[in-house]
């Protein structure tokens, strides 16, 4: 694999839910299905979704609702060959890009406990750990912290 990657960050369309629900399938013990994503990408007018094409391939994707004031990250996932090399930075980097866009200043997620490589992810982005949601993942019972980053505009080291 190259070591120098050309990610392309697009809008999710139609074309590409194959891919996606497949990337699902890989990521996530409780995958959403492709109705789930066909419905987000056609008829949830607050949704928001993104591509990540690397290689003519989909290799990842993220999404997020816009509710009046505030951006939800609602999936990013990265198909495991292609994972610690930037493209789930890019996705969230460009979702902050979209919701500073849309006019709101304030982006929260759900993130496993566990997950130490998004949390770590998460931070170096902005993103404070601000509560915990128990049992969240009802698959296995595991607590879901909740992450907020204030002031999208600015860089993760409180710079503009």
């Amino acid at each position: 694999m190259p070591t120098n990657l050309e990610i392309q960050i697009l809008p999710m369309a139609a074309d590409h839910l194959p891919q996606v629900t497949e990337i699902e399938r890989r990521s996530f013990l409780v995958p959403w299905s492709s109705d789930a994503l066909r419905f987000e990408l056609f008829h949830n007018k607050v949704a928001h979704y993104l591509v990540a094409v690397v290689e003519n391939a989909v290799v990842g994707y993220a999404g997020m609702w816009v509710l009046v004031d505030e951006a939800h990250v609602t999936n990013i996932a990265v198909l495991p060959k292609w994972r610690r090399r930037g493209i789930a930075k890019a996705l969230l980097r460009k979702l902050i890009n979209v919701a500073v866009a849309s006019g709101v200043d304030k982006m929260t997620l759900e993130v496993r406990k566990s997950n130490w490589g998004a949390r770590k992810l998460y931070e170096g982005l902005g993103f404070k750990t601000l509560g915990c949601r128990r049992n969240y993942y009802a698959e296995t019972c595991e607590d879901a912290l909740v992450m907020w980053k204030f002031d999208l505009k600015a860089r993760p080291d409180g710079h503009r």
